[in-house]
């Protein structure tokens, strides 16, 4: 079966033209690419004759910085190109090697660089004052704002060259985790609806999850923690000591605790984070009553987390072909007007995407380009998949963002956080319902479907990730405040999350205190959070711009054109989202709400 199936995939020859992306305006030949690789290498000696120099003169200093940006421009093309390219056949070794080779010559240009950033920290301050005054500098203020922040929490240059040397030792649990979850854990097999036995795998639980037989999905849920349940000692023990790094850290570089440091960067204050947490554990009514319809939907006794992704509309015949799709996107993503959909329909149909998988191809979806390319985006879209509609309007998203960075920020300036990074995907997404909601609005089966899957897109997102940015705070306190963060307390503070979000609602399964030992997020510090901001905001703002006018529209393509030129809090409040108050998670949950009660309104087709 196996084999006939992988030969109803095309080879990338048989793919058409227009059906792949148009990396010309990157490099028109692999020549090209060559050419750039050899002078940029041939370049890169160059970082030795500024090094122990940047206090001498402002013109010294503006050169170095620009000698530095304009490297790293390059090299992002040459990085950009690469990657494309052996994403486009996996099994394509001319690619995988020029990929490698564009890695290994951004890592060199890395450690040549890399005394930059603490040369410029250790300038006197007269010296920098100076500097920042001098008008050849100006562009370049709030790039040196960000750099002259960590002032306070740069250490000697003796400290600063351990830290540096302990950089490779420091991510030692994150890559024995990394190495036990993708490499050692089995989950052994299981038998699907069709009689066929399958491995259980990382990439294919969630899909058993979803199954209508509550046996088959009940299997793979035991079965699935039965691995983590046999390495929950070595994995808790990962998980300790990389809550120890992040304390350590954080004390060396005088920051007041583990939150401050990894909110630090985007300027976060800790309100931000505590009014997420304190506004959704306020407002679960409508996340209970929605798990209440849905045990009563699927006629259960007990609801557990096994039945939580099972979708409670059972089939929706869908047909789109991808050029419908784009119109779709076009027509949800209107109200933003003639630029922004001309421009969006243009880049969808004329070389920005990859549209359809093919043999060796990267699964999955993203969006990736660089300053001086289109905002490309790969995806394997399927007519008959209704989440390939979403996922090519959540990548525009994150196109178009890139389009606006790009044409409206000088270099040093277009590339958007991570804080900013999902609004503008999830904005589109959010739009795209509301648009298809109207559009089928005389199909109520459809209707329900919709309903449903932007419903568990927003428990998923807001209420889960909460959950677990309220567990990375519980388990770095206990570091800081030296208490055991043995595997039973970790278990006994996620027991005790369970019980706090799913309030009864859900029959917790012992199992299930072991989701904390297999999110990876956890391993990246005060991450997880910006997922259940993103999506907040970007409601906020979709329901704005889609209730408001021209002004109110202009204001959130301005946020798009931002690029990295502010403080992540200050774009989105330039949107009209004020992220220091709760407001905007109310207003996600009250969103949520509306559309828990439409659902519930529709409970006679679901029965039907």
């Amino acid at each position: 079966m196996k084999e006939t199936a992988s030969m109803n995939i095309p080879a990338r020859s048989e793919i058409q033209e227009r059906d792949r992306w148009d990396l010309t305006p990157l490099f028109p030949t692999d020549d090209a690419w060559e050419s750039l690789f050899s002078e940029i290498e041939s370049l890169l000696p160059r970082y030795e004759s500024y090094r122990g120099r940047l206090a001498e003169s402002a013109d010294l200093f503006r050169g170095a910085i620009e000698f530095d940006l304009n490297t790293s421009r390059s090299l992002e093309k040459i990085f950009t190109y690469a990657h494309l390219k052996s994403d486009e056949d996996k099994a394509n070794q001319r690619y995988q090697g020029l990929y490698q080779r564009a890695m290994s010559l951004y890592t060199r240009a890395s450690e040549l660089s890399s005394y930059i950033t603490p040369e410029i920290q250790s300038i006197p301050g007269e010296v920098m004052e100076r500097y920042l005054s001098d008008p050849g500098l100006n562009e370049y203020r709030f790039y040196l704002d960000k750099i002259l922040r960590y002032r306070p929490h740069t250490l000697s240059t003796e400290i600063e060259q351990i830290l540096a040397m302990s950089g490779e030792m420091s991510h030692a649990p994150s890559e024995i985790f990394s190495q036990l979850d993708n490499a050692d854990l089995t989950f052994g097999t299981i038998v699907d609806e069709s009689g066929n036995e399958v491995e259980l795998s990382h990439g294919n639980f969630s899909t058993f999850l979803m199954s209508q037989d509550r046996e088959i999905r009940k299997r793979a849920f035991f079965q699935y923690y039965r691995s983590y349940d046999n390495h929950k000692n070595a994995i808790a023990a990962a998980l300790n000591y990389s809550n120890k790094r992040d304390c350590f850290y954080s004390r060396v570089r005088k920051f007041e605790n583990c939150r401050r440091q990894g909110l630090f960067a985007d300027r976060v204050p800790d309100d931000v984070y505590d009014n997420l947490i304190t506004a959704v554990k306020n407002r679960l009514s409508p996340l209970f009553t929605y798990l209440d319809f849905r045990k009563r939907i699927l006629d259960l006794d007990e609801l557990h987390f096994y039945d939580t992704y099972v979708p409670i509309v059972k089939h929706v015949p869908f047909s789109m072909p991808y050029e419908e799709a784009v119109e779709t996107c076009s027509a949800a993503l209107a109200v933003l007007g003639e630029e922004y959909t001309a421009t969006m329909k243009k880049g969808l149909t004329g070389g920005w995407v990859d549209r359809y998988e093919s043999r060796g191809k990267r699964s999955g979806a993203y969006s990736s380009g660089c300053y001086d390319s289109p905002p490309y985006i790969l995806i394997n879209y399927r007519n008959d998949n209704i989440n390939s509609l979403y996922t090519l309007i959540h990548e525009a998203g994150h196109s178009m963002h890139s389009w606006y960075s790009n044409r409206s920020q000088p270099y040093v300036y277009h590339d958007y956080t991570i804080f900013v990074a999902e609004v503008a995907s999830t904005f589109n997404e959010t739009l795209l319902s509301a648009h298809l909601l109207r559009r089928y609005e005389n199909d109520r089966n459809m209707k329900a479907y919709i309903l449903n899957r932007e419903i568990d897109n927003i428990r998923a997102t807001l209420f889960r990730q909460c959950m677990f940015a309220e567990f990375e705070l519980l388990t770095h306190r206990a570091v800081e405040e030296h208490r055991p963060l043995t595997l039973e307390a970790m278990r006994e503070m996620y027991r005790g999350l369970l019980a706090t979000y799913f309030g009864g609602h859900l029959a917790l399964d012992e199992e299930l205190t072991l989701e904390c030992l297999r999110i990876p997020h956890f391993y990246s510090p005060f991450y997880v959070y910006k997922y259940a901001t993103g999506i907040s905001a970007a409601i906020a703002l979709a329901l704005s711009v889609e209730g408001g006018g021209a002004s109110v529209r202009d204001a959130y393509l301005a946020f798009l054109s931002l690029g990295g030129s502010m403080f992540p809090l200050d774009e989105l409040l330039a949107a009209g989202v004020d992220m220091s108050t709760p407001a905007p998670i109310e207003g996600a949950i009250s969103h949520f709400s509306g559309l828990v009660d439409r659902l519930i309104g529709l409970e006679d087709v679901l029965r039907g």
